[in-house]
Parts: C-alpha cells; sequence; structure tokens
C-alpha cells in the first residue's frame, strides 16, 4: 500500500479526481467502480467542475457502482442510485447505457447478484476502483465477520454502517433498510487499480487496522494489503494512527 497524506479533504478529493480524470484520459474506455456517502462528495464536485470544462470526457467510460439497499427502488430518494444522479450521473456525459447498478427491488437477490456479477465480468473486470472505509473497516458492505464472501451477495448492515447511513434518511437509522446488496471481494481485489479514501479521525482507527494489523475478515479492508496497486490517501486526522 501506498498512503499519501494530504494538508486537507478538500485537496485528497481534488487530487483524487485529477487521478480519476487522467486514467480515463489514458484509457477511454476504462470501467470504474464508485461509491457513494459521504467520503466522495467532493470528488464528484471536482470531476463535475472539470466536466463542465472540458476536462473529462467519459462518453466511452463505464462505470459500476459498489452497493445498494436491498428493498428500496432505485428512484427513492435514500437509494444509492439516487444519490448517484443527484451528484454526478446528471451533471456528465456518461451515456446512460454505460451506468451499471443493483437494484435494490429486485424480488430475487441471488439472481440480482449473480447478473451484477456477469455483467462486471463481460466489461472486463474494473480498471479503477474508489473506496471509502467504514469506521468498522468495511469496503462497500463487506461488514466484519468470521469470514468474507468473493461474489456479489447480500448483506445484513451493522448498526455502525447504519448509522452511517442515515442522512440519506432524514437523520434517522432506524429507517435505513437492514440489508443490502453489494459487489464482493473478488471484484475488488481483482480490480487492476484501487484508490481509498479516508477523512476524519472517526476513520483512524480503521484506517490503522487496515494498513498495519492482520488480514482478517475482522477488518474487511486488510485484505487490500494482498492488492498488488493500492494507494490510501489520507487527511491528517484519518493518518494519526499510521504515523
Amino acid at each position: 500500500m501506498k498512503l499519501r497524506v494530504f494538508d486537507s479533504e478538500q485537496d485528497a478529493a481534488s487530487a483524487c479526481a485529477a487521478h480519476l480524470a487522467e486514467a480515463v484520459r489514458a484509457r477511454p474506455s476504462a470501467v470504474l467502480g464508485l461509491p457513494t456517502g459521504r467520503t466522495p462528495l467532493n470528488v464528484y464536485r471536482e470531476l463535475v467542475a472539470l466536466a463542465s470544462r472540458g476536462a473529462l470526457d467519459l462518453s466511452r467510460a463505464s462505470t459500476f457502482n459498489l452497493d445498494e439497499f436491498f428493498g428500496i427502488p432505485p428512484d427513492d430518494a435514500g437509494s444509492f442510485r439516487s444519490y448517484m444522479e443527484r451528484h454526478f450521473f446528471q451533471h456528465v456525459n456518461l451515456p446512460r447505457e454505460h451506468i451499471h447498478f443493483l437494484d435494490g427491488s429486485a424480488q430475487d437477490a441471488d439472481a440480482e447478484c449473480a447478473r451484477y456479477d456477469a455483467e462486471l465480468a463481460a466489461a472486463g473486470g474494473l480498471d479503477l476502483v474508489l473506496l471509502g472505509i467504514g469506521g468498522n473497516g468495511h469496503i462497500a458492505f463487506n461488514e466484519p465477520g468470521d469470514s468474507l464472501l468473493a461474489p456479489c451477495h447480500r448483506v445484513r448492515l451493522g448498526r455502525e454502517t447504519r448509522q452511517a447511513n442515515a442522512a440519506l434518511f432524514g437523520d434517522d437509522a432506524t429507517r435505513v433498510p437492514l440489508e443490502a446488496l453489494t459487489l464482493g471481494m473478488a471484484a475488488i481485489l481483482q480490480a487492476r487499480r484501487v484508490v481509498l479514501l479516508a477523512f476524519g479521525e472517526g476513520k483512524a482507527g480503521a484506517v490503522s487496522a487496515m494498513v498495519r494489523g492482520p488480514v482478517t475478515p475482522r477488518c474487511p479492508a486488510s485484505f487490500l494489503q494482498l492488492h498488488r496497486d493500492v494507494e490510501v490517501w489520507l487527511d491528517p486526522m484519518a493518518s494519526q494512527q499510521t504515523q
């Protein structure tokens, strides 16, 4: 892992957007794995700004989002699909047919997960995946446990994860769905490049466990130690336990 510490979250977001734009310029048909949540918001704002200046062309790129809440439709205001529409998709020239998303309203979760894995395989896997990290060490919605699943799967969300997503549901964690659909560890670890962002003191413990702890399903992000091309981009608060 390569760690980079920026002076501020905004500096990291600006650099990350420039990094993603350069990756797309180098490979216009790049397949990107994209997260949601608070951490990447400034990155999406910066990417939209680049697109508005003609410095980012996504007309040949494809995206696969990492996860989606289970039991709500794509047009629900709390869905990750709605989040991406509001903050990114509506503002860039990414073709609609190149946007790939798990359907949280699917009746058969296993079939939906199999479909998504097949679509990603047909696209050739992820060229670059942008990740956040949960305070409990999760990546995508791969939650800590006794073991981790390789394929896309249905998962029960932990209390901490639901609390972290409460802002999407009127700051009421009880309204956050109990389950989600998520890419499994295989798709993430098979990505050709990984960039993980973490900001704030609340992420410092998880970052330390990821970087310096044992590789364990109790900290899913620790498996990134096994990847050949991972960059971890931090602000000073998130990096304080890695010094």
